[in-house]
């Protein structure tokens, strides 16, 4: 089970992608502290500039959206997929073949990866206010893909409070607690800006006022 609490987008740096052809910000990560090679599940951003080969990623389920720019094509083990609409999941393997090819210029996509044997995920994307409750031993991530957003969160116990940063969290990870609003009676919030998210897990409950678009990623163990 991965801490959950409030990723900033302010605190992301970039790495390269593995073969070298982009460049992506890691969201968050489980378990804490997971790399590429030992994730259960992954949640990034990358900017795509220029079109080419995915990278390989044996055993991983993919769903990746459009967030910025004119979108992409896709050809999935040789199966073209025009993957154009904003805010639109597209999931596909990670064992495949995958060459990207850009419709019009550079762009931002919203990557969620899963490795197949532990854990899968469902996106979805919510324009308006909406609740989430994870149930025990699943985890849900709350990133606010356009626009901006206000999160209210109760622990296990029912107690009103504010997303704050993941115990432990690498610098992917960090949050500036100082941006945090207070709660007051349960009815203030943590007001998130364009990229930031929340990871609510088992027992936990959020509320979200969205003036724009967010992604809620449902992530749950395999098997279950």
């Amino acid at each position: 089970m991965t801490a959950g609490g409030l990723f900033r987008a302010q605190d992301r740096t970039a790495t390269s992608w593995r073969n070298g052809g982009g460049v992506t910000r890691e969201v968050a990560a489980g378990p804490a502290g997971a790399g590429l090679d030992d994730f259960a599940w992954r949640v990034s951003l990358a900017d795509v500039a220029v079109g080419g080969p995915f990278s390989s990623f044996p055993g991983v389920d993919r769903v990746i959206t459009v967030v910025e720019g004119p979108g992409m094509e896709l050809t999935v083990d040789g199966t073209a997929h025009t993957v154009a609409e904003p805010y639109a999941p597209f999931p596909f393997s990670g064992d495949a073949v995958t060459e990207c090819r850009l419709l019009g210029g550079p762009l931002v996509d919203f990557n969620v990866m899963t490795r197949r044997a532990t854990t899968t995920a469902r996106v979805r994307t919510e324009r308006e206010a909406f609740s989430v409750a994870p149930e025990e031993g699943t985890e849900t991530l709350v990133i606010v893909l356009a626009g901006t957003a206000t999160a209210t969160t109760t622990d296990a116990n029912g107690d009103a409070t504010a997303p704050a940063a993941p115990t432990g969290a690498s610098p992917a990870g960090t949050a500036d607690t100082t941006a945090r609003a207070t709660v007051a009676n349960g009815t203030a919030g943590t007001a998130l800006g364009r990229y930031d998210a929340v990871l609510l897990s088992g027992g936990e409950t959020g509320a979200f006022r969205v003036d724009g678009v967010a992604a809620v990623v449902t992530l749950t163990p395999a098997g279950t």
